[in-house]
């Protein structure tokens, strides 16, 4: 590379540090010079300048090129290298060493700043670390091969940047949000409930929010609609629609008691979330759901429905539904996890309804966290609402639960989505090894904008799938043996879940000179030693010497107080050994004073009760007048004031 004397003069004094050990002018001198054409003589090669601090003239009529010896620390000896001449106008100039000192340390010292940036791997343009700035971008460095902590060749810079995420602490009880942590929630006061969530920054890089995906997926296929979005009145809102047929219909007995839950089928462009304990029948129920729906004729026709599911594979989905026996036709079944995926995959369908199997095994690529993760499960439900709502297009989702028995993830998920249903077995208490066991499925809402909460599923789990139980209330009942002695201490009580009612069984057995004093199963212990003490107290029973056995039949757990009556009489009969009728049933509560006290919906219960045959229904005397005009037919009402009075009732000789 051809040089200048003047780049020669900078590169010596920018590396004079790495081969000088003892800098001085006299060696400096005898090893660098400069050499022109002028001083050259026939005699000798190269003419040699002995001092730097003398003045070396340079003939400027001339143009003789400029050759320079210079040290080479690569090849560790002295390298000559020559340049064209330079011009010094009128007359002579001196060019001197020590002339250029002063210049040269302050370019060695530019030089040395910008060697150790370009080693570092930073730039050296001061607008390009403004820029760095502005991106809230900081660097670090990687060390490579360094000697006492100096950069060395080796090392390279690592960018990052800055507030890639935003962590906040989220309440999974009311979902309040909060920058930093909290012992207790400040919207519930509930203590220990403030969960850490990392939220990913939206709008930054390659990184993509729930809406945004949702948006473009949308955006492709739907029609736009004309002019601004602005608010409208209720008036014109409802004038356009036709109530009775909004909704879509589910047909069939399964469907019947699927829009009971609901409250009156499934409404176009909602979120709907179902959860439930794993193996409970998640996936069968929304299986058969979709095959309802896909199957419609109230529409006017089949139609298109996806099934999505991150867990199983198409030739999985496939087999359960021919063990099921569905072969509709438009039921389509695809196997992914990615939201972005799903909703461009669906696009040339446009489906009816899109059920996703699960919400925990789905996700987006521009959020942080894997799936299942707060962030991806809050983020993915935003994209399926904000789907939902803008096609007008039903989506249910399948939500795992944790060892609480809560849906896991944020407890916002729960807030996002319009309709929460929760699947579960019959509630009943373990065997004597320890299981729990029941054919029987309660599909209950815990939230539904559409609809009331009180309702309830009942379904039996077949091989063919979920049922519907055509006589619920009778679904704890055993069958009876009418006036046999061993039926003594059995006795039918009057329970309600949701909007159902039940008749359930509870057998008693008091037994002297046992060891053990009582055993209780499926009865709240204090419940049932309340119910004891006032038998002892207001109604006169000996029972002190005797211990009591308690037990529900079918393994149900009681857990309201209708079936104190029921209890109370059911001890009575075994103590007294006079066995109850079989056609009769009990309602009510015990007081402490033995009284009689009435409880939620008894017309409800009662006309239960007379609708399953039974003769007599023991009552509490406050609810007597107020059902004795309803006029229940073949069934006699009978309403007692106090224990005594059932007592002298029931068990009369």
């Amino acid at each position: 590379m051809q040089t200048t004397a003047m780049k020669v003069v900078r590169s010596f004094y920018t590396y004079k540090n790495r081969f000088l050990l003892k800098p001085n002018p006299i060696s400096l001198s005898r090893h660098f010079h400069l050499t022109t054409s002028p001083f050259l003589s026939k005699e000798s090669g190269l003419a040699v300048h002995s001092s730097a601090n003398d003045p070396i003239p340079i003939d400027s009529t001339k143009k003789a090129p400029l050759v320079w010896s210079v040290f080479d620390p690569i090849s560790d000896g002295t390298v000559a290298q020559s340049g064209a001449s330079r011009s010094a106008g009128n007359g002579e100039s001196e060019l001197r060493l020590s002339s250029f000192d002063e210049e040269v340390d302050g370019l060695a010292g530019e030089n040395l700043i910008k060697r150790e940036k370009t080693q570092m791997g930073l730039p050296s343009n001061r607008n390009e670390i403004e820029d760095l700035k502005k991106e809230k971008r900081y660097v670090g460095v990687k060390k490579g091969s360094s000697v006492n902590g100096a950069v060395g060749s080796g090392d390279r810079a690592v960018y990052r940047t800055k507030g890639k995420s935003k962590t906040s602490w989220v309440c999974e009880i009311c979902g309040f949000t909060s920058g930093q942590w909290w012992g207790s929630c400040r919207s519930c006061n509930e203590v220990g409930t403030m969960k850490q969530f990392f939220e990913a920054k939206i709008g930054s890089g390659n990184k993509v929010s729930g809406i945004e995906a949702s948006e473009n997926a949308v955006r492709s296929w739907m029609p736009q609609k004309p002019g601004e979005l602005r608010p409208l009145r209720l008036t014109d809102v409802n004038r356009g629609m036709n109530m009775l047929n909004w909704r879509i219909p589910l047909s069939g007995l399964f469907g019947s008691e699927v829009e009971r839950v609901l409250g009156g089928g499934l409404v176009p462009g909602s979120l709907v979330l179902v959860g439930g304990d794993p193996g409970v029948g998640k996936s069968t129920l929304l299986l058969q759901i979709a095959a309802i729906i896909a199957d419609s004729e109230d529409l006017g026709g089949s139609a298109p429905v996806v099934y999505v599911s991150g867990e199983e594979s198409v030739e999985q989905i496939g087999n359960r539904a021919d063990r099921m026996e569905i072969g509709t036709e438009e039921l389509y079944l695809y196997s992914s996890t990615d939201i972005e995926d799903i909703l461009g995959k669906i696009q040339h369908l446009s489906p009816r309804a899109l059920i996703i199997d699960s919400i925990q095994t789905v996700y987006l690529k521009g959020v942080a966290g894997s799936a299942g993760g707060l962030s991806q499960v809050k983020e993915c439900t935003s994209a399926l609402l904000r789907f939902a709502k803008t096609t007008n297009i039903p989506i249910l989702l399948i939500g795992h639960v944790n060892k609480s028995g809560d849906i896991a993830g944020p407890r916002v998920l729960e807030h996002i989505v319009d309709v929460v249903l929760y699947m579960e077995v019959v509630t009943c208490h373990a065997n004597y090894q320890g299981e729990k066991y029941s054919s029987h499925r309660l599909l209950r809402p815990v939230k539904n904008r559409f609809g009331s909460t009180d309702e309830l599923g009942v379904f039996e789990m077949s091989q063919l799938g979920l049922a519907v139980v055509s006589n619920p209330s009778e679904i704890f009942l055993t069958e009876q043996h009418s006036d046999s002695d061993f039926l003594a201490g059995l006795a039918v009580a009057v329970i309600m879940d949701g909007s159902r009612s039940f008749l359930i069984e509870i057998q008693a057995l008091c037994v002297s000179g046992s060891s053990v004093s009582r055993h209780i199963n499926g009865i709240q212990s204090s419940r049932a030693d309340m119910i004891i003490s006032v038998l002892i107290k207001q109604a006169g029973l000996m029972l002190q010497e005797n211990a009591i056995f308690l037990n529900v039949v079918s393994g149900v757990m009681l857990t309201e107080t209708a079936g104190d009556v029921a209890i109370a009489a059911a001890i009575c009969s075994s103590f007294l050994e006079f066995p109850i009728p079989n056609n009769i049933a009990f309602i009510g509560e015990i007081g402490l004073g033995g009284e009689l006290r009435a409880v939620p919906r008894m017309e409800k219960r009662v006309h239960t009760v007379a609708k399953l045959g039974y003769k007599m229904c023991v009552i509490p005397k406050s609810a007597e007048k107020s059902l004795a005009n309803l006029g229940f037919q073949g069934m006699k009402i009978v309403g007692c004031k106090n224990l005594k009075e059932v007592i002298n009732t029931v068990f009369k000789a």
